[in-house]
């Protein structure tokens, strides 16, 4: 089992930063990828960005302001964005993968507006 905990979701912006963490425990070491997705009303739950031990991937509609990065030594997982838009409003959640099994955590909420 793993479990995920997300923090510093809130009210930001438009064009401004926001970071997100997500803090892994238990059976991390069976990891092998953990990612970010968001959910905006009505819409369905989609793929920001996710990092492996050799790569990160990110959605076309992110590249360039977010950044997915990792501490290992901190097993957390953050989301850099910056730049943000109003159409970036959602609940974010943080995702982990090992090889039977997805992990999800609460999710945090992520508001962009003036």
């Amino acid at each position: 089992q793993v479990q995920l905990v997300e923090s510093g979701g809130g009210l930001v912006q438009p064009g401004g930063s926001r970071r997100l963490s997500c803090a892994a425990s238990g059976s991390i070491f069976s990891i092998y990828a953990m990612g970010w997705y968001r959910q905006a009303p009505g819409k369905q739950r989609e793929l920001v960005a996710a990092i492996t031990s050799d790569s990160t991937n990110y959605a076309d509609s992110v590249k360039g302001r977010f950044t997915i990065s990792r501490d290992n030594a901190k097993n957390t997982v953050y989301l850099q964005m910056n730049s943000l838009k109003p159409e970036d409003t959602a609940v974010y959640f943080c995702n982990a993968k090992d090889r039977k099994y997805g992990y999800w955590g609460q999710g945090t909420q992520v508001t962009v507006s003036s």
